[in-house]
């Protein structure tokens, strides 16, 4: 038997419930329904378990917009968002809307009902079609069965544990271990201190090319001090409103003046270091955010490595072998734990295969209309956050207008709408812009495409998105907007 839902939103993580919070607040007279593949809410921050798991950005600019994040701490652990986020979801009675271990297999839209038909598969393997007047996919961005996982020469050598993060043991005993960890992103530099401080007997960090890095402070005290004499919501917005203007400063000087960044930000690690450990480890060949500039708290990374409980590598790989890894420059790094933070692999929509009248969608023929929903696809918004700044702050924005957006179509009896798209629009880089991430890199064939010209330009700026959503007329000749009673429905097309 086929349920009939009004707007389905497909993920519990930060994104679907930030959706799922401002349709409550905004759009009261629409019913939805959530599906989340796990048991349990979160998304990214239920999913992960590996020692140190935490944010990296700033909670002020992590939280949502209508909650303030009432803790002192820049950072905030993965339980403690996760807490956070169960609050958000009390609040707003979200609890009864979320089904839990659904997962969605495919979706097909049917342009005479103008609906969608969803496949979900419980956990006890049983099928059911879910009929849906709206979809917004809040699926995240990345594969959440298997991780970036690279194939070593002379893998399967190696006699002791190879991890990768994202499938993390429980209860592993790494306790007095040789640990190497592979990479040299957000997750590496994360796990070198909190496997050295739980007690590893050395942590190495193997990277084949160096990241920025930059040092934060573990506490925020100019918060501390303005909510003292501030309500807690006003001293939230001032913090959140600084911060959003020091990370959008830092990223636009960083496209302008490049030189100028760099040398400060390795001047920054280089005090840090105090000569106990070689700059070359953190000397990128490329300019800042053209990959995702990394944070630590208080230096943690550099103290650890200053004290020589942890060390780093510069290398590559020649094999595994039993005790370790064989670098090319004949060092050998013996282990007893290899772990693989190899990075993600991107992957839109969770992995559904949606279709638009048995036609197969493929996200990388197409572009986004204003960020949010993909080109000639029907009723259909997705939540893609920025690579520059943090994620909820294109979830709260994103969010508000598609309320926006079903609030304009109820006014006029609209059922449907179509974001027309022009192939002349189009252009080769992904809406994940110039980053040279190796996950983006590998991701081309799955990402949508870039714009020439707005609404179909993604930007990454928060502050111009912010704005342009804030001010975006629905009657902009873009959109097209359809009655179930038309009889003339332009069918929706599959290129761009």
């Amino acid at each position: 038997m086929e349920k009939q839902v009004d707007i389905l939103i497909i993920g519990a993580g930060i994104s679907g419930i930030g959706v799922a919070a401002h349709l409550s607040k905004n759009s009261p007279q629409r019913q939805f329904e959530i599906l989340e593949r796990r048991e349990s809410f979160g998304g990214t921050w239920d999913l992960f378990r590996y020692p140190g798991i935490r944010s990296d950005s700033d909670m002020s600019t992590f939280g949502f917009n209508f909650k303030p994040w009432c803790k002192a701490n820049v950072l905030a652990d993965g339980a403690s968002i996760k807490g956070y986020l169960g609050e958000v979801i009390d609040e707003f009675k979200l609890k009864e809307k979320i089904h839990f271990g659904h997962r969605v297999l495919s979706a097909n839209y049917d342009s005479t009902s103008k609906k969608w038909h969803v496949v979900v598969e419980d956990s006890n393997k049983k099928q059911q079609t879910w009929v849906a007047n709206f979809v917004v996919g809040c699926t995240g961005y990345y594969n959440y069965d298997q991780g970036y996982a690279p194939t070593f020469p002379n893998q399967d050598a190696f006699k002791g544990q190879l991890i990768h993060p994202q499938h993390w043991p429980e209860n592993l005993d790494y306790t007095g271990k040789k640990v190497v960890i592979i990479g040299s992103g957000a997750t590496a530099i994360t796990l070198v201190p909190a496997m050295s401080k739980g007690g590893a007997g050395h942590v190495t960090m193997l990277q084949r090319s160096p990241t920025y890095i930059a040092t934060v402070p573990s506490i925020d005290f100019i918060y501390e001090k303005t909510r003292r004499f501030m309500s807690e919501e006003t001293a939230y917005k001032f913090t959140r409103a600084r911060n959003i203007g020091m990370q959008r400063a830092i990223y636009a000087l960083s496209q302008k003046h490049p030189k100028t960044v760099r040398r400060l930000l390795l001047k920054a690690i280089e005090m840090q270091l105090k000569g106990k450990v070689d700059m070359k480890h953190f000397t990128p060949s490329y300019n800042p955010w053209d990959q995702r500039l990394c944070v630590v708290p208080d230096g943690d990374l550099f103290k650890i490595l200053r004290e020589g409980k942890a060390s780093v590598e510069t290398d590559q790989i020649e094999k595994f072998t039993e005790t370790g890894i064989q670098l090319k420059s004949g060092k050998h790094l013996d282990a007893d734990i290899i772990v693989s933070a190899t990075g993600l692999q991107v992957q839109i929509m969770g992995g559904v295969q949606a279709k638009v009248d048995g036609k197969p969608i493929n996200s990388s023929e197409h572009m986004l209309y204003n960020g949010i929903m993909l080109s000639d696809i029907p009723n259909m918004a997705m939540i893609i956050g920025y690579v520059n700044a943090s994620w909820t702050l294109k979830v709260d924005i994103a969010a508000d207008y598609i309320s926006r957006l079903l609030n304009y179509m109820d006014k006029n009896n609209y059922d449907e709408v179509i974001p027309a798209g022009n192939k002349n629009e189009m252009e080769e880089d992904t809406v994940m812009g110039k980053l040279s991430s190796g996950y983006i890199s590998r991701a081309a064939h799955e990402l949508p495409k870039q714009g020439k010209h707005a609404p179909w330009q993604v930007t990454n700026n928060y502050l111009e998105d912010r704005k342009s959503l804030q001010n975006a007329k629905f009657d902009d000749g873009i959109l097209h907007f359809h009655k179930h009673s038309d009889v003339n429905t332009r069918k929706p097309k599959l290129v761009s």
